[in-house]
């Protein structure tokens, strides 16, 4: 059932809490999570934590935006994220409802300001360089090329917040199996990347697709703010070098296909291996649809693969 839940953000220094979770459980919010944040740290975990627990149909409730969202940019990164998943948000001191036209409406019209002021600050950067080139002076943020503490800590953070938002954002489509893949099954991370990236692909992501260092920056960012186990970082199994080992991965590979996909031909299962980089042990980069289809009866008789059987695909 589609549930509304509230979020009150405050500073060590502000003690406004209980007015938001006041007015955010007058909204109707059976549970409020409440973020506080010292001074120093602009991470916001319980933020991020609660945009991957939103589902279908669920609304995220706040009494204004700047206890939300830092920037334009971070808020319309957040309601990206909340549409991906079909959830909606509500400003209860704005009028924003992205489950009403009017709340969209809106949101549409914050998003061309956001795109306004990204054009605005393109043009006074290239105006701003073009001026210091012919005054010979250098551009860019004078604080960090002298490497003042303080902007390089600011930097860091700005730098840290967008990219954890922007993994949190994502995390649903991929942390579920990266987590049974590696507590489960103590697979390596090169074989969590190929399963990651044959799910993905079978349901429509566009490329470009996780490479095994991607996706590990980006569960150790998730790691860093407790929204994932530790445990996932832990080294696990054996480098893959041998002949063995990558036919197994095929096998594997070629099962988590099938189960993403089982209409699948042999020939698309071929052209989905060349993808993923995994190439037949013959030499080649290209699958024959009968070497796919001796992979398909070897991981249907290892129980990686059950019936009934694709449709389509003729051996070659």
């Amino acid at each position: 059932m589609p549930k509304a839940i509230g979020y009150a953000r405050v500073s060590t220094d502000d003690q406004r809490t209980l007015r938001q979770v006041d007015e955010l459980r007058a909204a109707g919010c059976g549970d409020v999570l409440e973020e506080r944040a010292s001074g120093g740290d602009r991470s916001r975990p319980v933020l991020a934590a609660l945009l991957r627990r939103l589902g279908r149909g669920d609304t995220l409730v706040v009494t204004k935006l700047d206890r939300l969202a830092r920037s334009l940019e971070h808020l319309l990164e957040v309601v990206r994220g909340l549409e991906a998943k079909g959830a909606y948000l509500r400003v209860l001191g704005d009028p924003i409802d992205t489950a009403t036209p009017q709340g969209r409406l809106v949101l549409q019209m914050l998003g061309a300001v956001a795109e306004f002021e990204r054009a605005l600050i393109r043009e006074r950067v290239v105006s701003g360089l073009a001026r210091a080139a012919r005054e010979g002076r250098r551009g860019g943020n004078p604080a960090i090329r002298a490497r003042d503490p303080d902007a390089l800590r600011r930097l860091q953070h700005a730098r840290e917040d967008a990219y954890l938002a922007q993994v949190s954002a994502s995390a649903d489509a991929w942390l579920p199996l990266v987590a049974k893949l590696r507590l489960e099954e103590g697979r390596t991370w090169d074989d969590v990347v190929r399963a990651v990236n044959v799910r993905l692909s079978a349901k429509g992501a566009a490329a470009p697709l996780w490479t095994q260092a991607r996706l590990v920056r980006a569960v150790r960012a998730l790691v860093r703010d407790g929204l994932a186990p530790a445990e996932l970082l832990q080294a696990r199994g054996h480098k893959r070098t041998t002949a063995v080992s990558e036919r197994n991965t095929a096998l594997r590979t070629v099962a988590a296909i099938v189960s993403e996909s089982p209409d699948a031909t042999l020939r698309a299962i071929g052209d989905r291996l060349s993808a993923l980089r995994l190439y037949p042990q013959r030499g080649g980069t290209h699958w024959s649809t009968s070497s796919v289809a001796h992979l398909l009866k070897t991981a249907k008789r290892q129980s990686l693969l059950q019936p009934p059987p694709l449709r389509g695909g003729v051996a070659d």
